[in-house]
């Protein structure tokens, strides 16, 4: 992925828990669909120094957390709980986030590892592991079940992060940027992609920009991207890209301070055309550009440039 990176402080820091209380652990929960990276997730929080404990019973949570050897340390901590723990259960998932995020010691974040069916059925039949819920039914049925199951998880997390376009490298990737170190600014990734390889379901907002004019019908355009200077200036030169960005730019400003002061730690925005090369690409590229002079903490990431 060839992403750039400009970041810069929007907000004072709110983290401190009150009169007493100057420092809050930082504790995320890696969860969600087997197959999904979960693995590759918590082997990216223990590269940028996070304690790391895969497949903890729910019920040892709590316990793990109040160890006093874990409390000599301010290491951050990760733990991976899904359907494979002991003893797993979605109430009792809910029923423990819930007191952790009570707590005025912890700064919690749950992170939802999914990926499409086909993309969990293609890693399972390549890598030839049976899936945990298997138990003689069909691999798609096992992979139906999961989700089922992880539906009441899913509603209580605070971030999702889809693998299905997405490799081991970039997955790591992801994870470093967005939790190498403690911190209150909100972290914006503008993303690019194409409708005809399936919307992104980890974005928080998507927006269609397949009504710009197409480069792609330009002879002289069609084999290059949104990132280059002919394309870019061919897009903004519809009579529609103005008001279309002056508008996107006033919703941002409207919505991103109230989005912060709720806590939220980054925000995924999606714009996408037909293929993913050319209006998208343009558009994302705008949009960050701006922000980012704006002084907003940005990221740019086009998915179909990535994968291809």
């Amino acid at each position: 992925m060839d992403d750039k990176v400009k970041k810069t402080k929007v907000s004072a820091s709110a983290s401190s828990a009150g009169p007493g209380a100057s420092f809050k652990r930082q504790l995320v929960i890696v969860t969600g669909l087997s197959g999904a990276g979960k693995s590759a997730a918590l082997h990216a929080f223990e590269d940028i120094g996070f304690q790391a404990v895969d497949n903890l019973p729910l019920t040892m949570v709590e316990a793990l957390i109040d160890d006093q050897n874990l409390e000599s340390t301010d290491r951050p901590v990760v733990i991976g709980i899904d359907s494979r723990t002991l003893h797993f259960s979605p109430d009792l998932f809910v029923e423990v986030q819930k007191r952790l995020r009570a707590r005025k010691d912890l700064r919690l974040h749950v992170l939802f590892m999914d990926a499409s069916d086909d993309v969990l059925t293609k890693r399972f039949s390549e890598t030839r592991r049976p899936h945990p819920l298997g138990d003689r039914q069909l691999l798609r049925a096992a992979i139906q079940q999961e989700r089922d199951m992880m539906t009441v998880v899913r509603e209580n997390i605070d971030g999702i992060l889809d693998t299905s376009t997405r490799s081991g490298a970039e997955t790591r990737r992801i994870i470093r940027r967005r939790f190498a170190k403690e911190s209150d600014d909100l972290i914006v990734t503008f993303m690019s992609f194409g409708f005809a390889h399936g919307a992104p379901r980890d974005a928080d907002i998507v927006l269609d920009v397949r009504f710009l004019r197409n480069p792609h019908y330009v002879a002289s355009l069609r084999s290059l991207t949104g990132r280059d200077d002919a394309v870019s200036n061919y897009v903004r030169a519809d009579d529609s890209f103005p008001p279309f960005l002056d508008k996107v730019e006033g919703l941002l400003k409207f919505l991103l301070p109230r989005y912060q002061a709720e806590g939220k730690a980054y925000l995924t925005i999606a714009f996408g055309c037909t293929g993913g090369q050319h209006r998208s690409v343009a558009t994302a590229e705008a949009v960050a550009g701006q922000m980012s002079i704006d002084g907003l903490a940005v990221n740019l990431y086009h998915r179909e440039l990535s994968s291809s």
